[in-house]
């Protein structure tokens, strides 16, 4: 068994090249839900459904996001009877959402619905929802307090970041399954999604980070960061809001109390060599950038590969980056 921790872009690519290269019934995602926001009145998890699409094959693969071959009809109703259309949601996206609202205002929990409507879009790997209480990543700014959709999508992540905080985390549980899958899996990987927006959230629930502590699975993670700069989106800037280099070092740090294998870029091969030599971890270099479908499983199956590796003798004799 495989437990994937995921969110964001690059999360669901990653899961599009496990899906590739894994059968799904060996795969458990456990997805960040720190973004959810109600809109139109209606529960959205922009994390979990993406990662639905993507394994159902439903992604749209010029956006990234939502459903592929959505219409828009809805949001140009809503915009002419002068409601917010910021969030771009379509019109096929917004019949998850409203099954979604369904399914929870008659008393079902959010790992309930998502497996409901990950049943009847066909999927057959596990996805569970970090938590089934709401936890939302705030975004300080000098305009005040956002949520992340608002930073990231309504204001295009332009305002300075001053911190970062997870709401409600204090008091959220892990969703059933979560602790178990971490803790019976054979590896748990850590997808290439911004630490702080995508990541943090799942570990600040109580009882997550202590069960990536106490797992005897090996757990490796993929850099978001390529030369000194995040692949895409903030990544950078949020680390540096929380004190963290933006650098192959700084995710490093960020998950250093229970990471044993660091899959870095190709391109990062000196910062890769000084990490090695710096600390205990097992640091691998390969192409970390998902152009292709074919890109996305090559590095999937390169993950694997470096992540099964049992004996220390093999991971330091194969962690070079040549």
């Amino acid at each position: 068994m495989i437990a994937v921790l995921t969110g964001g872009t690059g999360g669901a690519k990653f899961v599009d090249g496990l899906r590739q290269v894994v059968s799904p019934e060996e795969l458990t995602m456990i997805v960040n839900t720190g973004d959810d926001l109600l809109w139109w009145g209606l529960y959205v998890s922009p994390d979990l459904d993406s990662i639905t699409y993507m394994l159902a094959g439903l992604l749209s693969k010029e956006r990234g996001w939502g459903v592929k071959g959505d219409t828009f009809q809805c949001l140009q109703a809503m915009g002419e009877l002068g409601q917010p259309i910021w969030f771009h949601a379509g019109d096929r996206d917004l019949a998850v959402h409203l099954v979604r609202s369904q399914l929870l205002a008659e008393g079902k929990t959010l790992s309930e619905a998502t497996a409901e409507i990950a049943s009847k879009l066909g999927v057959r790997a596990r996805i569970l929802p970090m938590s089934n209480s709401r936890v939302e990543t705030r975004i300080l700014t000098p305009i005040g307090e956002l949520s992340f959709e608002e930073y990231f999508v309504q204001r295009w992540y332009q305002d300075p970041v001053e911190s970062v905080r997870y709401a409600g985390s204090t008091d959220a549980e892990p969703a059933p399954g979560v602790v178990e899958a971490i803790l019976d899996s054979e590896i748990v990987l850590l997808a290439p999604s911004n630490p702080v927006s995508s990541i943090f959230p799942i570990l600040a629930v109580q009882g997550i980070r202590g069960a990536l502590r106490r797992t005897k699975a090996r757990i490796a993670a993929v850099t978001p960061i390529v030369g000194g700069a995040a692949v895409s989106g903030p990544a950078g800037i949020l680390m540096e809001a929380q004190k963290l280099p933006v650098a192959l070092a700084g995710v490093a740090q960020a998950y250093a109390d229970f990471l044993d294998v660091l899959i870095a870029d190709t391109r990062d091969q000196e910062s890769a060599d000084k990490l090695r030599r710096s600390s205990s971890l097992h640091v691998h270099c390969t192409n970390t950038i998902m152009r292709s479908f074919k890109e996305r499983a090559d590095l999937a199956r390169a993950v694997l590969t470096f992540a099964k590796r049992e004996t220390k003798a093999q991971l330091m004799s194969d962690s070079d980056c040549r």
